[in-house]
């Protein structure tokens, strides 16, 4: 296998040797060098595109590509549509609110006039989550490419998704049988500070939280109180929630900067100060953005080199 292109050497080892790890020898750094050799640009230009007429696009791609690779290897079933017989995977409830699919579509779309049948789906999901981070201000990064799309998506089966209301340990567990390591689940938790969320997904640490109190006690007080305001217990605004962190459509640390302070959204987000290991990481990257980007590339390379896909497909939402 040849050498990533990149301007760190380490990297470029290190995308090899997490390869070799995973027994995936079909993805490679120059994988549509010959087949299709305008890819990236093809897929960053599209992502751009998107982004200039929707800031929530670069949350959706990054959540989209790691909802798709817990769920049977990054293989692009995320993306297959339902029909009136089966439920696909984007219609589990923890994927209701994916959006964006339509980016995933017009890159196929432009792909496939480029060069007809060669570029999977889930190497466009792949792609189009570094561009999400890198063109939010975050790093870049090599993706190794060559992943086959899959023919099977089941709603039910997203409930192996790693959920908002996880302790440490069924965190832990979640990403273990994934192969990924606690400073994974850590560094891959800075995905949060991208995006939105909707009050269900956080209303138990700001509702009826436990016989004797009200809200949790880990909490920020006046945080947790304009949570509050935006979620009251009988919310009957359709999409009232908050963002993520304070500066959502900026791939930075301050999530981790906020974690500290009492600031989280989610109950899995608070688990990271639970145990001694994690607290330690958040605590690192909350005091280097650089310390934090290095181990976030290192974990998403990891990630999305989970594959199990069988096809190319020609168009993102059906099976061949």
């Amino acid at each position: 296998m040849a050498s990533c292109n990149t301007s760190s050497l380490l990297l470029g080892f290190l995308v090899l040797a997490l390869i070799h790890f995973n027994g995936i020898n079909a993805l490679s750094c120059n994988y549509y060098d010959q087949t299709c050799p305008m890819v990236e640009s093809a897929v960053t230009s599209v992502v751009k595109k998107a982004m200039l007429n929707d800031r929530t696009v670069p949350a959706a791609l990054l959540r989209m590509h790691f909802h798709d690779c817990f769920i049977r290897g990054c293989d692009g079933s995320v993306l297959l549509n339902s029909t009136k017989k089966h439920q696909a995977e984007k219609d589990g409830p923890p994927n209701i609110s994916l959006h964006a699919f339509y980016v995933i579509d017009n890159a196929k779309k432009a792909l496939e006039d480029m060069c007809p049948g060669t570029v999977s789906c889930a190497d466009i999901v792949a792609l189009a989550a570094r561009d999400a981070v890198h063109l939010s201000g975050g790093p870049t990064w090599v993706v190794p490419k060559g992943r086959k799309d899959g023919r099977v998506s089941i709603a039910s089966d997203t409930r192996q998704l790693p959920a908002p209301i996880f302790n440490i340990s069924q965190l832990q567990q979640s990403f273990a049988q994934r192969g990924l390591s606690i400073q994974d689940l850590v560094a891959l938790s800075g995905g949060h500070t991208l995006g939105f969320s909707h009050c269900n997904s956080f209303q138990n640490r700001i509702h009826n939280f436990a016989t004797t109190q009200d809200i949790d006690p880990s909490m920020h007080q006046a945080f947790a109180s304009s949570l509050r305001s935006v979620c009251p217990i009988h919310n009957k605004v359709k999409n009232a929630g908050a963002n993520l962190d304070s500066t959502p459509t900026t791939f930075d640390n301050r999530y981790y900067k906020l974690l500290l302070e009492g600031k989280s959204i989610f109950s899995s987000d608070q688990a990271l100060l639970t145990h001694p290991t994690t607290k330690t990481l958040v605590t690192k990257f909350a005091n280097s953005q650089q310390e934090f980007e290095k181990a976030f590339v290192e974990s998403m390379i990891k990630m999305s080199s989970i594959t199990g896909g069988q096809e190319v497909r020609l168009n993102c939402r059906f099976v061949n």
